[in-house]
């Protein structure tokens, strides 16, 4: 039997606010979509697992492209996925081993530091001007050229 509407749809919400940031920063799901949630009453665990769950299914997607297309730093991810995958671990036993009431304020705490440096990144980017970004761009739109991509009129 299906949900009940009325709860379902503020999950639902969530996860559409959290994915349409995510989709225009390319980050964020995870800190948006948990901090929703907790707010929500859901226990910082259960928000957890949930969030994981969820973006364990697109980030595999996103991960199959990115290696389609030849966008691996390899040796970047050979030196990030043993920490990462550590500290993934670690992380969820000690959430599942806490008391939520003891878990959330810390939990809130970080998650709130986390977007408090996304803002002041995102004003100080628009303060200080990016510098490297049209040799980059420059760089990159040479490299399609060379193997022969089109690219719109308008491009460098």
């Amino acid at each position: 039997m299906l949900a009940d509407p009325s709860v379902l749809v503020p999950f639902i919400l969530i996860g559409f606010a959290a994915q349409l940031v995510d989709g225009a920063l390319g980050m964020a799901y995870g800190q948006i979509s948990s901090t929703l949630l907790i707010s929500l009453g859901v226990p910082p665990a259960a928000a957890s697992a949930g969030v994981h769950t969820a973006e364990t299914f697109t980030t595999a997607v996103s991960g199959i492209s990115h290696t389609l297309h030849r966008n691996v730093d390899w040796k970047l991810f050979t030196r990030l996925v043993v920490p990462g995958v550590i500290g993934g671990v670690l992380g969820a036993y000690v959430l599942t081993r806490i008391d939520a009431t003891t878990a959330k304020p810390f939990v809130l705490a970080y998650l709130t530091t986390l977007g408090g440096r996304r803002v002041i990144a995102s004003l100080i980017g628009l303060v200080l001007p990016k510098i490297r970004t049209v040799p980059v761009v420059d760089f990159q739109i040479s490299k399609m050229r060379s193997r022969g991509i089109a690219l719109p009129s308008g491009s460098r």
